[in-house]
Parts: C-alpha cells; sequence; structure tokens
C-alpha cells in the first residue's frame, strides 16, 4: 500500500483556493485542514488513493476506533432508519447501501417494520463482508469505485441509496455520489446522513470532532449549505432534510434528477468558517482549563 499522496481542489466548487483552519492543528497532530475561499467546504487537501483510504478503514480504524455495536451508534442508524421511512418510505424498494460497515442499518431495512424489497451492501473490508454473510446480505466486498468498474450492468438497479456516515470516509465524496446516481434507477434516490457541527451550536468539545491519525480517513466536514451543492453537483435534488440545529445528526434525501439541471447549490463564507472554529476551540480550552 502506498503512502504517497496528492493535492486535491475544493470537491464542492472546484477553487483552488483555501485557507488552512489554524486551530485543527492542535488537535491532528499538525496534519492541516482546509476550508475553500469560494464556497468554505472544509476538507483535507493531501490524500492517499482510494484503496489506500479504503484499506486504513478496513485493517485499522474498525479494529480500533469504530464499531456499530455500541448503543449510540444504533440509536443513530434507528433515526435515519425512520427519517427515511417517513419520508419516502421503505417497503418495497430495492435498496444499496454504501459502505455497509458491519451490516445491522441495512439488515433493519431488510426486516420488519421497513420491509424492503431486496438489500445489497458494497463494503471494502473483508472481515466485515464476513459479518454481512452471516446476516444472510448479499455484497460485494471492495470499494464503490471497484463495484462500479466489476459490475457496469448494475446501472439503475435501485431504487434508494443510502450512505451513512460514509461520505466523510472516503477519497472522493463527488466521485461516491456520482456512482450512487448511476446505480439508481430514474426517480430513485439517495440518502445521505452524516455529523453536523459546522456553524451550529457547539455540541461537543473539539477534540471529539477532530483527532490524530490519517485526516484523509475523515477528509471532509460538511455543513447543511455544503452538502446541499455537493448532492446538486451529482444530479440530486434535495427533498427532505432534518432540523440538525437539534442534535448532531445531518439527514438528506435527495431525488435522481437530470444531470445538467439547475439545482441550489448554497454556500458558506470562508471567514465565517475559520472563525467558528477558532471560536470552538477556544471555548474548548477555555472548559478543560476549569477543570
Amino acid at each position: 500500500m502506498t503512502d504517497r499522496r496528492t493535492e486535491h481542489a475544493c470537491d464542492i466548487c472546484g477553487a483552488d483556493d483555501a485557507v488552512e483552519i489554524a486551530a485543527a492543528r492542535h488537535y491532528t497532530r499538525g496534519e492541516p485542514l482546509h476550508t475553500c475561499r469560494a464556497c468554505g467546504f472544509v476538507f483535507v487537501r493531501r490524500r492517499r488513493s482510494v484503496q489506500a483510504i479504503a484499506d486504513d478503514w478496513s485493517d485499522n480504524l474498525y479494529r480500533a476506533h469504530y464499531t456499530a455495536r455500541i448503543p449510540a451508534v444504533r440509536a443513530r442508524q434507528t433515526f435515519v432508519a425512520e427519517f427515511i421511512d417517513t419520508s419516502i418510505g421503505i417497503a418495497g424498494k430495492r435498496v444499496c447501501d454504501i459502505g455497509a460497515g458491519e451490516g445491522p442499518f441495512l439488515a433493519a431495512l431488510r426486516d420488519a417494520p421497513y420491509a424492503a424489497a431486496s438489500v445489497f451492501s458494497i463494503e471494502p473490508s473483508a472481515a466485515n463482508g464476513r459479518l454481512l454473510a452471516g446476516l444472510g446480505l448479499d455484497h460485494f466486498v471492495g470499494t464503490i469505485e471497484g463495484y462500479a468498474a466489476a459490475r457496469p450492468d448494475a446501472r439503475g438497479s435501485f431504487d434508494l441509496a443510502t450512505i451513512i456516515w460514509r461520505l466523510e470516509n472516503c477519497q472522493s465524496c463527488r466521485g461516491m455520489l456520482d456512482i450512487a446516481w448511476d446505480l439508481l434507477a430514474p426517480g430513485g434516490h439517495v440518502v445521505v446522513a452524516t455529523g453536523s457541527r459546522i456553524l451550529l451550536p457547539f455540541k461537543k468539545p473539539l477534540h471529539c470532532y477532530l483527532g490524530p491519525g490519517e485526516q484523509d480517513t475523515h477528509a471532509f466536514r460538511f455543513s447543511r449549505n455544503s452538502l446541499t451543492a455537493a448532492l446538486a453537483n451529482s444530479g440530486f435534488a434535495v427533498t427532505h432534510a432534518n432540523r440538525d440545529i437539534d442534535h448532531d445528526v445531518l439527514c438528506m434525501v435527495a431525488r435522481k434528477a437530470e444531470r445538467g439541471v439547475a439545482l441550489p447549490r448554497p454556500r458558506d463564507d470562508w471567514r465565517q468558517v475559520a472563525d467558528f472554529f477558532d471560536r470552538w476551540h477556544v471555548e474548548t480550552q477555555a472548559h478543560y482549563a476549569d477543570r
């Protein structure tokens, strides 16, 4: 596995003019995080390859730092399933879960009360693939890019694509959403759920949002505006979004539209984004200094 990194322009607007968020280095062991001057998107500029990032998640992060087998993760997966069901319904739909992890979310969509017509998962971890098989879930072990290359006949095969806390963990959020668009039948929907923190009231200490390690394993930090714009870039029109100001989940349901049509692409002010992180850092440090 190569550790070589390449520089990336903004994944949302394509501008190659970004400002480092100075406060981030206190939590990332000196690795930089940037915000785009043109649209305010928060992203990691220097990234490894698609496969290197997927391998890091498969070989290291799932084993040491992340599992869906805890109440907090189960709770947010239940919230997302309920939000999808009340927004567009799940019953009878052909579902593809991109980055299925250990599989409990997709298993829930398959079973009552949601009762999807069929479920399929794409997951890069071979170990997780064995867990998916144990749950009786049809799956492909590999990246979304690998699946698209191996199964070009899968285009238009699904009614619903779910990307649950995965869009921020890939090498190209645009690439993942573009493939999701290809996989969906006309009129299909994509659902993206992610942690919502930017330009909202502080909900946790900054060190619980940014941390050490390879920063490209969490290369993107979405606000409500930037996720809407990312979906629009790939031809998705947002139809439902939760009130992310109320809690730490941002969930958007978006309908597959014709590529090239005019869709809203809201932007954030990079100055406000940079100031937001500065204030978050100051508040975090002050809180722990008083203890």
